[in-house]
């Protein structure tokens, strides 16, 4: 690391730890933070984003289960985010 770097990660951590300080603060810190890193590295590098494709043919697949009796049925939402939970 170069003198330059240290003395950048210096200056960042010293303003992430007076923003830390204020919620709000933070909320607009991550923000601004997350508009650079898509700059950089857009969103479609992303591993858990899939195509439309592939959407649709997951909802084909659990459309043809559902019909062949194989869906989850829940009683009351919280049964149902208690088995979301736990996957």
């Amino acid at each position: 690391m170069t003198a330059s770097q240290a003395r950048l990660n210096a200056q960042c951590f010293g303003a992430l730890q007076i923003i830390s300080q204020d919620e709000e603060l933070m909320r607009k810190a991550v923000r601004s933070l997350q508009r650079i890193v898509d700059k950089v590295k857009p969103a479609t590098d992303d591993p858990t984003l899939m195509s439309k494709e592939d959407f649709f043919r997951r909802v084909d697949k659990a459309r043809e289960e559902y019909e062949k009796g194989l869906g989850k049925e829940f009683s009351n939402k919280e049964d149902m985010r208690a088995y979301l939970m736990n996957l």
